[in-house]
């Protein structure tokens, strides 16, 4: 993941949390319909958190599974600084500062999960990070993705665009803010969900499909059987 896509994350992050719900018309929808599909058997899971940012997925994972270990990665130290200030010193939660997509992994994980990150990589790494967490599961494990897909044509994204530019100017959020998201989305590398599908069958998840979707956002659910 690039330093530019750092960059902007960096900057955001003080006030990343509190305007998820402005620039998320979907919001309640898209994280619920994501937590829902995170299931372990394990009563004290190991879950991994990709792109974890200030640990926003991984707070509403951690109501279902109170006795989980958590290990959150991310590129934006600032980022973490906003998911430590989040969990404070619980020894449930690692935070790692580092790039998930070649990081060296040690170990199994009952469940992967990541939100608003993954669309940041190129198509060829969104591949190769799809079979490296097949790799991590252990069987029976879960990988959840509540992400962002392109549309299926050029029209549907520039659809899907100008209604999301048109909620988050009637959202209360400030002139910088809204400029500031319509740039760090100038970044997004989006892929499409029978694409992603796909990618998910070729890294060896048997069941995997796209379990919620409004507009540009996604909730992708694989499991390794």
């Amino acid at each position: 993941m690039n330093n530019i896509v750092k960059k902007h994350f960096d900057a955001v992050a003080p006030n990343y949390d509190r305007q998820r719900r402005q620039l998320i018309p979907c919001f309640d929808d898209f994280y619920g319909s994501a937590t829902h599909a995170v299931t372990c058997s394990n009563a004290t899971p190991r879950i991994l958190d990709l792109g974890a940012g200030t640990g926003l997925f991984s707070s509403f994972v951690r109501s279902k599974y109170q006795d989980a270990t958590f290990t959150l990665i991310d590129l934006s130290e600032e980022m973490l600084k906003a998911a430590h200030a989040r969990f404070g010193d619980d020894p449930a939660f690692e935070l790692i500062a580092a790039d998930y997509s070649n990081y060296n992994y040690a170990g199994k994980y009952d469940a992967v999960i990541s939100s608003l990150s993954i669309h940041h990589l190129t198509h060829p790494a969104k591949r190769a990070l799809f079979s490296t967490i097949h790799k991590l599961l252990i069987d029976g494990g879960t990988f959840v993705n509540a992400d962002q897909a392109a549309g299926s044509t050029p029209y549907w994204d520039d659809y899907y665009m100008s209604e999301w530019k048109n909620t988050i100017r009637n959202s209360g959020l400030s002139e910088d803010a809204i400029q500031a998201s319509i740039e760090r989305r100038k970044v997004d590398i989006n892929a499409s969900v029978p694409d992603q599908l796909t990618w998910l069958s070729e890294a060896g998840f048997t069941y995997s499909d796209c379990i919620y979707k409004y507009h540009s956002f996604a909730v992708f659910a694989a499991s390794k059987i």
